[in-house]
């Protein structure tokens, strides 16, 4: 009986893309995030001047 197992997470260069995959989403959601969090500031600081506050 044929005991090795083939598909996605096997191998050293199966592996390595899926390091590189996961560091790529990574990346991606914290970039997504930053720029989330940038939109949200800009609003409330559209917010707080259309009331009147000034920076």
């Amino acid at each position: 009986m044929d005991t090795r197992r083939s598909g996605p997470g096997t191998g050293k260069r199966a592996g390595n893309d899926s390091w590189l995959r996961r560091v790529g989403w990574l990346v991606l959601i914290w970039a997504a995030s930053v720029a989330a969090l940038g939109v949200a500031a800009w609003v409330l600081r559209l917010i707080m001047q259309g009331v009147g506050f000034r920076s």
